[in-house]
């Protein structure tokens, strides 16, 4: 699939918002990076992950707390995901590389690939939003149809039911195949990967090396595979389950668009700054602790914007980007309660699966 081309603007929408985000900053002289609320998850989150690793493995709880406790673990993978990995990804975490960096690897700490999230979610996702064949966050093929574009099977009539389960499996799926599909494929879907560096590749196998002796070579040899497998499916499921609907109420939503180019020409309908409000949503964003904990990310149209600026600033700088979406005409995609996007993206993967 050749890549789609965004036409250049025809009004002073895109460099408007951008004057006025950037002019926010500058009139409160504060910067646009990560400030004391993000570094101080950045040490509590870490401290706790590690803490419940070692009390669930060296000081063995109760079989009920030792599993309560795995699922909290999950829920933790994810927060520093949220976080700390994603905003070291984009490199709005700090002005300084070297702590980007250290937020970014993060993930390869917890199973997972910095460079094939990098090709996957910043080169991809963010450039290509809801365009199917190239945005592989909508690619869920067989097991479910994200957009009518793509084949229908006569199971997708029943994947509003059984989606829970499979978002659950995302985590397991992400550490033990995607990544390495990715990497002997090179590839990312249809997009060829970027060529590794002799470091990238050794980073890589390390970094899976690592997390596969501590997650699962060390708890193996200490309580057997079956306990382990009980407690490392609690952790991974939740976490699963967690990171995959936080991301899917973000784009797969009912008044999300699923646009795609001229058959002919390659052009989108229209430019980038409005392609990403079309297909892009917010979700109870007046609730503290959901901001809290999902790091932001249901301020995703904000995040789509500017993804340079770190999610701390995202409930101040909305109120720019909502105020000058009504002035111009451009409409903003936001569901009011977390339960409220869930529903839609139910009824949206109902219609979907049904559609022809």
């Amino acid at each position: 699939m050749s890549l789609p081309k965004f036409p250049k603007s025809q009004n002073s929408f895109s460099h408007e918002l951008k004057e006025r985000v950037h002019r926010y900053f500058e009139d409160n002289n504060i910067a646009s990076t990560g400030n004391g609320h993000l570094y101080f998850k950045a040490i509590v989150l870490p401290l706790l992950y590690i803490f419940l690793y070692v009390h669930v493995v060296f000081f063995t709880p109760p079989t009920f707390w030792a599993l309560a406790e795995c699922a909290l673990i999950g829920l933790t993978v994810a927060a520093i995901g949220f976080n700390i990995m994603h905003d070291g990804g984009h490199g709005s975490f700090s002005s300084k590389p070297w702590l980007n960096n250290i937020a970014f690897f993060s993930l390869n700490i917890l199973g997972g690939s910095n460079f094939m999230w990098n090709m996957k979610h910043n080169v991809i996702h963010h450039a290509y939003t809801n365009i199917d064949g190239l945005d592989d966050d909508i690619d869920a093929k067989p097991f479910l149809r994200m957009a009518t574009t793509q084949p229908k099977l006569k199971m997708h009539k029943y994947q509003h039911l059984y989606f829970w389960f499979l978002y659950s499996l995302l985590y397991l799926f992400w550490v033990f195949f995607t990544d390495f599909r990715k990497y002997f494929s090179h590839r990312v879907g249809s997009v060829p990967l970027k060529k590794m560096k002799t470091k990238d590749h050794l980073i890589f196998w390390a970094s899976k090396i690592f997390f596969y002796g501590y997650i699962m070579v060390l708890p193996i040899i200490k309580f057997g595979l079956l306990t382990w497998l009980a407690g490392f499916l609690t952790m991974a499921l939740t976490g699963g389950f967690v990171l995959s609907i936080v991301f899917q109420l973000a784009h797969t939503v009912q008044d999300a668009t699923f646009p795609m180019p001229d058959e002919t020409t390659h052009k989108m309908d229209d430019e980038w700054t409005v392609h990403q409000l079309k297909t892009t949503a917010n979700f109870a964003t007046n609730n503290k602790w959901i901001c809290w904990y999902v790091g932001g990310l249901n301020f995703q149209v904000e995040h789509h914007l500017f993804p340079k600026i770190s999610h701390i600033h995202y409930p101040a700088i909305s109120k720019i980007v909502k105020q000058t979406c009504r002035e111009f005409g451009i409409s903003y995609i936001e569901y009011p309660k977390m339960v409220t996007a869930i529903a839609s993206h139910v009824s949206y993967l109902r219609s979907v699966g049904q559609a022809h």
